[in-house]
């Protein structure tokens, strides 16, 4: 380890933040600027008649909207105005987990090249049925959620200029926490480079990956999406692609599998204080990811030795 290692580190971790803050910054600022218009109070309405299929009653979609337009703090400081069962709050943590802050995550998600109707289906398809599941077979939870200490810390913003200013200190503020998590997460990796401990660490998890139909090279993504979340996974994925010959392949199970489960111990403590069971929260996300990405593989694989067989065949 010498300078170089630190350079190198360096290089790469701006340069991840600048790939991932030209998405962050603009869609962060947006959407900043659609709450304080009718736009997204518009959205809830359409969505509200739907929401019975889920369990849910009309004013679940306002957490919905905010979750996934936004992130899972928003989310939580819509959920804290209602008054909801257990079980109902149950099935908005469950859908959120699995779909939320859509436009940031499917914008990093996509700089990868891995393709927008896998994410939609995966992400969408997840938060739909797993509610309805949920729904279904849990037969209790009626008792009315009794809320922690927990604050929405949105504040009211009147103007056009205070507004704008508002939307831009929320979007550089979002640039500068990926900054800060990404530069150093980078740095690390590259020192586990140069002292080889990286490709020990890829041996160590080779069984994993190998379950999840992924070869071991994948691993470090897997592990920093688990762990601090998509867009950060992201990261390291766009370098691992450049540098370490990740297959598009292998980069689309590893989404597969981080859109159902990242961040999982920020994702899952978040929801402690809204009085509902998160250990089995934590368990539907690492089970659904394994079985999904699974059976993705699977049938992935089996499509390419049909298609490398018959073209075999027809030589």
């Amino acid at each position: 380890m010498n300078k170089d290692t630190w350079k190198k580190g360096l290089e790469s971790g701006f340069k991840t933040t600048w790939t991932l803050g030209k998405i962050i910054f603009p869609v962060t600022f947006i959407v900043s600027i659609l709450r304080y218009t009718p736009i997204l109070d518009w959205v809830v309405k359409m969505i509200a008649p739907v929401m019975s299929i889920f369990g849910l009653p009309g004013e679940a979609a306002i957490p919905l909207v905010l979750g996934n337009f936004l992130n899972l703090y928003a989310a939580i400081g819509g959920i804290l105005s209602l008054e909801m069962t257990v079980k109902e709050v149950f099935i908005i943590a469950v859908m959120l987990s699995f779909s939320h802050n859509i436009l940031v995550e499917t914008g990093v998600a996509l700089r990868v090249g891995v393709k927008l109707w896998v994410i939609l289906v995966v992400r969408f398809g997840l938060a739909m049925l797993s509610a309805i599941v949920i729904n279904l077979v849990w037969q209790g939870g009626d008792k009315i959620a009794k809320y922690g200490l927990v604050g929405n810390g949105d504040e009211t913003v009147n103007g056009f200029g205070p507004i704008v200013w508002k939307g831009m200190e929320k979007a550089a503020l979002g640039v500068l926490q990926l900054a800060i998590i990404v530069i150093p997460l980078m740095i690390i990796i590259q020192i586990l480079k140069d002292l080889k401990w990286m490709e020990l660490f890829s041996k160590k998890m080779a069984p994993v990956t190998k379950l999840l139909g992924m070869k071991e090279n994948t691993s470090p993504t897997l592990v920093t999406g688990l762990v601090v979340g998509l867009a950060y996974g992201a990261g390291v994925m766009i370098q691992a692609v450049k540098e370490d010959g990740v297959s598009k392949k292998d980069a689309t199970l590893a989404f597969i599998f981080l859109v159902a489960c990242h961040a999982v111990v920020e994702d899952t403590l978040i929801f402690i204080p809204l009085g509902i069971p998160v250990l089995p929260l934590f368990f539907i996300r690492l089970i659904v990811a394994i079985l999904l990405t699974v059976t993705v593989a699977f049938f992935w694989n089996r499509a390419e030795l049909t298609k490398g067989n018959e073209a075999t065949y027809e030589h």
